[in-house]
């Protein structure tokens, strides 16, 4: 199932399902919002676009979310606003970059989340379609991953009654292929 950060005080460590209702808790859509003003001033019609976008339509905040997140960073001082005519552009503030510094992790985190939730709606679409896996793969994700992703979700469905010392080695396995790709990552 796919999965996202939820609840508004938890962070990096709480999984909680993207399937229904609300996504996001209040601390996790700012800290999302805060992100995107901070690789670019910009509206809040434009922001709610980018979430849009970035998770292919999955999420978008509704402007009764996204405006009032954005009000009370501004009243925290993470955010500045120009008025131009009536809307308002936003500009990430010092108190917003020392904000998103200190979670940073769990900032990156959800934003892959959300890119991830894209990728698969895209797949899903394409699936839907009748479209095949071209030789170059779909979504951005080569053939090889997308194989190697379902073989490895299929291994563990069928082990999912595993007792526990297999469930054990099964999970060390996993942990060495986690360090492998997190290693390659950092170089």
């Amino acid at each position: 199932m796919l999965r996202a950060m939820r609840g508004s005080h938890r962070h990096g460590g709480d999984d909680g399902a993207l399937a229904r209702g609300r996504k996001f808790g209040s601390d996790d859509l700012q800290l999302l919002l805060l992100a995107l003003i901070n690789e670019r001033s910009c509206h809040g019609y434009e922001l709610i676009k980018e979430l849009a976008s970035r998770s292919n339509g999955y999420y978008s905040p509704s402007p009764g979310v996204a405006y009032p997140a954005l009000t009370r960073m501004e009243e925290a001082g993470q955010v500045t606003a120009a008025s131009h005519g009536k809307r308002k552009c936003y500009a990430i503030a010092e108190a917003g970059r020392e904000r998103l510094a200190l979670h940073r992790e769990h900032v990156e985190l959800t934003l892959a989340k959300l890119t991830h939730i894209g990728r698969k709606m895209e797949l899903a679409r394409r699936a839907y379609a009748g479209e095949e896996i071209g030789e170059d793969g779909a979504a951005g994700w080569t053939r090889e991953l997308i194989e190697a992703r379902r073989a490895l979700k299929h291994a563990l469905l069928l082990r999912d009654q595993a007792e526990p010392d297999e469930q054990r080695r099964i999970a060390a396995i996993l942990q060495r292929a986690v360090a492998e790709i997190a290693g390659a990552e950092k170089s």
